[in-house]
Order: structure tokens, then sequence, then C-alpha cells
């Protein structure tokens, strides 16, 4: 079990994958409008969800997960924590989403999506990491039927990906207005890459850097703001 932010705490079912810097740094990486209906495409245990939660008591968020025990996990972990009324899980698949939602119906997506390209040489990654069941193009797809006009998509992916993603952002109208590059020493490589689309945006893309730790191995201020230090 983990514990979160304001008390809330996360299950996760045995073939689950474990939480990890990315979802937390997601979570805080979002930015929310007042009262935000939230769909978390690839939703897994509820992770995103619930911190998305403990970080906003206005929103609402909606799980789309293909695996059922990860789905059935979601739901548990709502429970445990006393917001059914505002953490739902859905057990389908991204690629269906016109026959489960509504286009339109959210004013904000999130995915932390499989970030391994499927193929011979990606069996041995767990399937929560691997494309086999969701491309990127598939999974921009869905977050632009979701999305409401002017609504955001936000996402952490991998560095090598960042042309890929840009691509199909543009490829579903959704532009790339944010970019955050995450390393895990200040002197050391991009390990991580967050970013937000927005559905109808204008072109006009900021960016910033942040690192966990310095090149000492202190760490950063911002380490400490994603753990709540």
């Amino acid at each position: 079990m983990e514990h979160l932010h304001n008390g809330y705490t996360l299950e996760f079912s045995p073939d689950a994958f474990p939480l990890s810097t990315d979802s937390i740094a997601l979570a805080h990486f979002v930015k929310l409008p007042k009262k935000a209906n939230v769909l978390d495409l690839g939703s897994g245990c509820g992770t995103l969800g619930l911190y998305l939660c403990a970080l906003d008591e206005s929103c609402t968020v909606c799980g789309l997960e293909l695996t059922e025990s990860a789905h059935q996990m979601a739901l548990h972990n709502a429970s445990v924590n006393n917001i059914s009324h505002r953490l739902n899980s859905v057990c389908g698949d991204i690629r269906n989403i016109p026959e489960i939602f509504p286009s339109g119906s959210f004013s904000c997506c999130v995915s932390n999506p499989p970030y391994f390209s499927s193929g011979p040489q990606s069996q041995k990654t767990p399937l929560a990491r691997r494309e086999d069941c969701c491309s990127l193009s598939e999974l921009f797809a869905a977050a632009s039927w979701a999305l409401q006009y002017g609504g955001d998509f936000f996402i952490v992916h991998r560095p090598e990906r960042l042309s890929e993603l840009c691509t199909c952002g543009a490829q579903h109208k959704l532009e790339a207005k944010k970019l955050l590059l995450l390393r895990h020493k200040a002197d050391g490589p991009v390990s991580l890459i967050l970013m937000q689309f927005r559905k109808g945006g204008k072109p006009g893309l900021i960016w910033q850097e942040e690192s966990l730790a310095t090149a000492d191995g202190e760490k950063t201020d911002y380490y400490r703001y994603l753990y709540h230090i």
C-alpha cells in the first residue's frame, strides 16, 4: 500500500505496474480548471485519479482501463478512500472510445501510457509499458474524441518519443502548449518529458526544465514539491 497526499491510500493488483516518479510528476504537472471532469486513459489501479482527487477537491475523474483486475482495484481504491462519487473506472478498450463515451464529454484528459513500441524485442517488457493494445496515434485519437474544444490533454513519456508525440498531437487537432524536461540529476540526461496539448489550441509552446537531484545528489526543491516534503 502507498500513502499519498492528504491521507489517501493506493493499493495495487498483483499484476499492476507499481507507483513511480512518472505518475507523481504527471499528477503535479496537470493544471485543472475548476470542477474539472477528467478522463484518465489507461488508468490502471486509479493512481492518477487518486492523486488528482487528493490535489484538487473539486475535480471528478473517470478511468478507462483494459485490464479487468486493474479496473476492479481502481473501484476498490475509490471505495476505501470514500471518493466513489468522484473517482470511477470503466473497463474498456481505448480504441473503442466512441462506443463508450459521447464526443466532447471531458474537460481534461490525462495518460501515463505504454512507453515502448510493440514488437518481438519488447515482449520481455511488462504489458503496461508496451503499445500492443494502444499505439500513440490511437491514444491521441481517443483524447481528441473525449475532449471538449479547448480542453487539455496531459501526458508523460520518454524523451526519444518527443517528435512522435508532437506529430500525433497535430494529426488529431491537439496543439502542443507546454513541455517539461525532467532529469533525475541536474547534470544527467533527460529521463522523462511531460506535455500539455490543447484541443483546437493555437501554436505556441513554452518549456521548462527540472531535476530531482542536484549534480551533488542533493534533493531539489522540485523533488520536495512532488513529494510534499
